[in-house]
């Protein structure tokens, strides 16, 4: 295996100078360990004698999905307690009754479970948080499920629910318990952050109440809006516990059978789950832009500029945390960017 270090650092520190983001940490690794990694850039603009670090807290905007719903449905489904392709209506009394009464978990996962395509809590439920999910759990479908691939959050929004329904936890103390402490991954928690770990937390997005970026508090509106917990974001995290999960899904050994999910769980999510709909789609994960599923390269987003990677035909992973909405909500400069870094770190 190669990894060109060199080339990434360049990549990344180009980047820099570009203003596509103040600063990047990033590594690239396989089963056994981290192989390489490094840090570019400031935490903030405004305190340019800051730099980033490789400890640096960053928002994991719809990373959320993957370490909080992703994982804790997989805990589930491994111990049975889910049903992947049996119609909600069928088990979970909010559901039954209702449109989202006939969709499967896995047509939830694919995106092809044909729900609404925005979010909008606030405008069509209000603020109440039981008026919300009551709202989103008893919407009308966007179109038929099972007949075409479409992104929405709401999709973990329900798989959040979910999750809730089925353990007896909320979110945030079942992706805690069953997930995020068995692994080692002692930074990663909900927001907003506690006011000791704010100071390292890369800011986002400028806040027009506060005229101050969002530190420590999810960018994401819905995240908010829902107390900070949600399964469509709210997760902060560090490089060392994004590292340690793709280990994970690489290796379930390395923690003695502690985490609860498994190879299973990753070899059914990093798989073709959409036949001949397009985009392709495993569950939650897809393959990287510019690869083909053949390639064996998938891949998950974050909003705020945040994105990992992982191969079991590679054995290799690869992670990639920046604060580019500091900037702008512009995707186009940090996709170019991630799409050379992808190049290099399965090179």
């Amino acid at each position: 295996m190669t990894y060109d270090s060199n080339r990434i650092e360049a990549l990344l520190d180009e980047g820099v100078r570009d203003k596509v983001y103040p600063g990047a940490v990033w590594a690239v690794g396989d089963a056994t360990s981290i192989r390489v990694q490094g840090v570019t850039g400031v935490l903030d603009p405004n305190e340019p004698d800051v730099p980033m670090c490789l400890g640096t807290i960053f928002d994991a905007a719809s990373l959320t999905k993957i370490l909080a719903v992703w994982s804790s449905i997989g805990a589930l489904w491994e111990d049975s307690a889910l049903d992947l392709d049996q119609p909600l209506g069928d088990f979970w009394t909010e559901a039954t009754g209702h449109p989202l009464a006939t969709v499967t978990a896995r047509q939830l996962l694919t995106h092809t479970a044909g729900l609404p395509l925005r979010a909008q809590l606030k405008n069509l439920y209000g603020a109440n948080q039981d008026d919300i999910r009551r709202g989103v759990l008893h919407e009308q479908l966007h179109r038929p499920p099972g007949e075409a691939v479409e992104y929405t959050d709401r999709a973990a929004l329900i798989l959040g629910y979910l999750a809730e329904h089925l353990s007896g936890q909320p979110l945030d103390e079942l992706a805690t318990v069953r997930i995020w402490q068995p692994l080692g991954m002692h930074s990663t928690r909900f927001g907003p952050l506690p006011d000791e770990v704010v100071a390292r937390c890369a800011p986002t997005e400028l806040d027009q109440e506060t005229d101050t970026h969002l530190k420590g508090t999810a960018h994401d509106f819905s995240a908010r809006l829902l107390g900070g917990v949600c399964g469509i974001a709210g997760a902060f995290t560090v490089l060392d516990d994004l590292a340690v999960f793709l280990r994970y899904m690489l290796d379930p050994t390395m923690t003695r059978g502690q985490a609860k999910f498994g190879t299973a769980w990753t070899n059914e999510s990093l798989t073709v789950q959409t036949g001949t709909l397009q985009p392709v789609r495993g569950l939650f994960w897809h393959p990287a832009p510019g690869t083909a599923s053949a390639e064996d390269i998938w891949v998950h987003y974050g909003f705020t500029g945040t994105g990992m990677w992982v191969s079991p035909r590679q054995q290799r992973w690869a992670v990639l945390l920046t604060n580019k909405l500091y900037y702008t909500r512009d995707r186009q400069p940090l996709t170019d960017v991630r799409s050379a870094f992808r190049v290099l770190a399965f090179a």
